[in-house]
């Protein structure tokens, strides 16, 4: 089917440029900007786009199609929505269904109760059609359906992604404060990292960062691990699909500078292991445990070459150090980066809105970004030779670490 559609996808609050810069730089995608949002951009796109989109999309969170949208006042009215479009374009009713709501300054009183009319309406369209309606599975549904209402409005989407775009089918496991796979990806593409630069991740964890910037150097498609809603939709083109992901598997390459990660945690250390070999990057990465403030750079950098460090550094309800360590942290991390690192570049994502002053470095960008409901920030620095290292917060202070006043 060659007819454009209204597709909408969300993505992390303040990745939304980034978002579109990546669908912009994805092979054949023709999809066009309709408008941007906040925590989303609105596209006119092909099916084949919205194949290319689940498929390469590293940084949205779903692909929505949407089917109709209309003014509501009560309840009722998302049922009258629902009932009157032709559902039947897209499934029949042996298929399972799952309708889920967001609302932004909605007037109704109940989103349960949207979520039931819209539901009702899907299910009696189909029963006053072909006298069968569709069963309502919470888990693994054949379709899902997305209600969106706002102030004055009912949006209904098609959820062509199944689960959720961060799901990439490799992640077994996570570390006590996991980053998502798409939040991972944009803060890759915002720092300003390329696949011809060395990175070094120094608090790991789970191997998020890297093993998406391995994938992103290898030129592994996100999506290619895992299956979408979409194959379960009428009017989508299986042979097409099929050669979109040959595409996808020929395009495989090595990585052409060294991707490094690091994490105190030998336990760390093993899962991002695992991870990186379900997600088929193993070889492009290189693991090591250890204490990322102390010891020397992972490598020398060649001439010529850039390096970024680049980490989601632990926050300060997750560093096992207490008191004054923990209050040093950021201290210690800035002293190490500008007296070890000299010539790198830095990105670091913090939940410390105020870290540049306890890093003691000056950020040449600032991204307002959030890690579910945490605001964070994410620094940029270029990375110069700097003053002697600071003496640790109590030190200073007059008071050996350990020691109480």
């Amino acid at each position: 089917m060659s007819d454009l559609h209204s597709l909408y996808l969300p993505c992390p609050r303040g990745l939304e440029q980034a978002l579109l810069d990546e669908i912009r730089d994805i092979d054949g995608c023709t999809a066009r900007l309709e408008s941007s949002h906040h925590a989303g951009v609105a596209l006119r796109g092909s099916l084949r786009d919205v194949m290319l989109l689940n498929l390469h999309s590293r940084i949205a969170s779903r692909v929505l199609l949407r089917i109709a949208q209309a003014p509501v006042a009560q309840a009722d009215d998302v049922y009258r929505l629902a009932l009157r479009q032709p559902w039947e374009r897209w499934f029949d009713a042996t298929r399972t269904l799952r309708v889920d709501v967001t609302a932004e300054r909605s007037p109704l009183p109940s989103l349960h109760f949207a979520i039931l009319r819209a539901k009702d309406g899907v299910c009696d369209h189909f029963r006053l059609r072909d006298g069968q309606r569709p069963s309502v599975a919470r888990e693994n549904p054949d379709v899902r359906i997305h209600l969106h209402l706002d102030a004055s409005n009912a949006l209904l989407y098609l959820d062509t992604s199944g689960e959720a775009l961060f799901k990439r089918g490799w992640r077994a496991a996570h570390g006590e404060a996991p980053l998502k796979e798409n939040l991972a990806a944009g803060l890759l593409r915002l720092s300003g990292w390329t696949p011809q630069a060395v990175l070094y991740d120094p608090f790991c964890g789970a191997g998020t960062i890297a093993i998406e910037a391995a994938q992103m150097a290898c030129r592994v498609a996100p999506g290619l691990q895992r299956g979408f809603g979409f194959e379960r939709l009428q009017g989508f083109d299986a042979a097409q699909w099929r050669q979109l992901r040959e595409q996808a598997q020929a395009a495989r390459r090595d990585a052409p500078a060294p991707i490094i990660a690091a994490d105190i945690d030998p336990r760390m250390v093993r899962l991002s292991q695992d991870n990186a070999q379900r997600a088929g990057v193993e070889d492009a990465l290189q693991l090591r445990q250890g204490d990322a403030l102390e010891g020397a750079p992972p490598l020398q950098l060649a001439p010529g070459q850039s390096g970024w460090v680049l980490s989601n550094p632990p926050y300060a309800e997750r560093i096992e150090a207490k008191g004054s360590q923990a209050q040093d942290f950021l201290a210690r991390l800035g002293d190490r980066l500008k007296q070890r690192f000299t010539g790198w570049n830095a990105a670091l994502l913090l939940a410390d809105l105020r870290a540049e002053r306890g890093l003691g470095l000056k950020a040449s960008r600032r991204h307002v970004l959030y890690n579910g409901p945490i605001e964070c920030r994410l620094f940029t620095f270029a990375l110069v030779a700097g003053r002697p290292p600071r003496k640790p917060m109590a030190e200073a202070a007059g008071t050996a670490p350990g020691e109480s006043q």
